[in-house]
């Protein structure tokens, strides 16, 4: 049996965790979980997986790493399903595994390559711990970036995710401070035969122009943008020390569907701020219409360890609740209006291996039994059944 690696949260973690299972290869009887520390609820669900793991591999030695082990570090560390703590920053370097860099395999191959540009933040949002187990920006050289997508599509694989802690802020830290889009181009004028491309979440008041026209006019940059957005209140994205205001957000919305009316906007949204009156909220729920959100993950606040936000006059958590389930609900309604405009539609669909596929939009279809994945087909789905076009 080789290690097993159990990744929580973000798709940083995603990509980062294949690493880890590549530079432990054939160790046997190693279970690792690479953790999330973004909301209370994420800690919550790291120590369920611990205890999980521990569980189905009682003879195991059981590793932490990822954002928890070292935001959370005394909780995890005192847990007795734990064996050792692996610092998060260290997590890459195969000396921290006790392993050899050469034995370093080529990652495991998905039906999606995730491929970590960037790590680390150096913005100073008001409810974010994650700097604390991230640390500072710094950025893969593009011909680091290359070097990885080659790797992927080697291997076949039919579409490659950009993503990182705060994309980006890629290229800030590197000679002459590159704009993100410069890196996208690079990428697809190196590898013509790449056939999608998507990017990870991306805070829009950096969206450069370079970017905006990839997203506006080139095919193989997929039509799904999801947006760091946060609020639709000013006063809350001010409380949040967020650089963006409403507007800004709307109008890039609103300029990109008009270049390109096919793209499907996602965007995270938290719900119940500190200070957080109704008026706020309903600037929250507005918001999900006016840009018209498909694809929301809705955080629910919960206060983390050493914030600003901390510190500020809290929501009642019935409060928050409640919020956050009209805010989901508001995005259900706005995603099934979406959805039933796709049927009839001929889809492009990369198959996967759950019997689903994504489409280029990000919208998830059903597909029929045995198909194989890491396929790239041509669907029309009839109806909507159970949030799945079918």
């Amino acid at each position: 049996m080789s290690a097993q690696v159990i990744s929580l949260g973000c798709r940083l973690n995603i990509s980062e965790s294949e690493t880890i299972r590549s530079l432990l290869g054939d160790e046997r009887d190693i279970v690792v979980v690479n953790s999330c520390a973004v909301t209370l609820e994420a800690v919550r669900q790291t120590r369920q997986a611990i205890r999980k793991a521990r569980r189905t591999n009682p003879d195991a030695r059981l590793l932490v790493t990822g954002c928890a082990a070292d935001i959370e570090r005394d909780q995890l560390s005192a847990m007795p399903e734990v064996d050792g703590l692996i610092e998060n920053g260290k997590k890459l370097d195969a000396r921290a595994w006790n392993v050899p860099e050469a034995q370093r395999m080529v990652p495991t191959q998905h039906t999606r390559a995730f491929i970590a540009v960037q790590n680390g933040c150096d913005h100073s949002c008001t409810f974010c711990v994650i700097p604390q187990g991230r640390g500072a920006s710094r950025s893969l050289t593009i011909a680091e970036v290359l070097q990885e997508v080659e790797s992927h599509l080697r291997q076949g694989a039919p579409e490659v995710v950009l993503t990182g802690v705060d994309v980006t802020s890629w290229g800030h830290d590197l000679p002459g401070s590159p704009k993100l889009g410069s890196l996208v181009g690079a990428v697809l004028q190196a590898f013509p035969e790449l056939r999608r491309l998507r990017m990870s979440s991306l805070d829009g008041i950096e969206v450069d122009g370079e970017l905006f026209e990839l997203f506006a006019e080139e095919p193989r940059v997929m039509p799904h943008i999801h947006l760091s957005l946060q609020h639709g209140h000013d006063l809350a994205l001010k409380r949040m020390k967020r650089r963006h205001l409403r507007r800004d957000a709307v109008d890039l919305v609103a300029r990109l569907k008009a270049r390109r009316p096919d793209i499907a906007i996602g965007a995270d949204i938290i719900a119940g701020f500190p200070t957080e009156d109704e008026a706020m909220h309903e600037a929250n729920l507005s918001l999900i219409g006016e840009c018209g959100i498909v694809h929301g993950h809705i955080f629910p606040y919960s206060p983390r360890p050493g914030t600003p936000a901390e510190r500020m006059p809290q929501v009642e958590k019935p409060i928050i609740k409640r919020r956050a389930a009209e805010l989901r609900a508001r995005v259900a309604e706005e995603r099934e209006q979406w959805l039933r405009s796709l049927i009839g539609q001929e889809l492009c669909v990369l198959t996967e291996r759950d019997g689903t596929g994504l489409a280029e939009n990000f919208a998830r279809v059903a597909l029929r039994e045995g198909t194989p994945a890491g396929q790239i087909l041509t669907v029309t789905p009839a109806r909507l059944e159970g949030g799945l076009l079918q």
